[in-house]
């Protein structure tokens, strides 16, 4: 189970849906130092260095939401309420 699960309702199409969640996913690499890659219509990502050192999770899109799964490892799981909030923001400033 993800430590972080967000589900956003859209109604920008897939395509859409997509390009900005691959947007959310390149700057989740610049500042987290996430790996990531396509699967179908899921983004998994993964970091094995940096201040996110052991995250891992994806994000699907669907016709309807995106949907954000994140794993935090135990020394990353106080920050949960702080890591959601950003996710959250950032889920609206893109979908909104």
């Amino acid at each position: 189970m993800a430590t972080i699960d967000i589900r956003r309702a859209h109604n920008v199409g897939v395509d859409v849906a997509k390009a900005k969640a691959e947007d959310l996913a390149r700057e989740m690499k610049d500042k987290f130092e996430l790996d990531w890659s396509w699967e179908g219509d899921r983004i998994r990502f993964k970091s094995e260095r940096g201040v996110a050192k052991g995250t891992s999770g994806q994000v699907t899109v669907t016709p309807s939401e995106v949907r954000v799964e994140i794993d935090l490892p135990l020394l990353l799981r106080a920050l949960k309420g702080t890591i959601s909030s950003r996710v959250n923001e950032k889920l609206d400033s893109l979908l909104g």
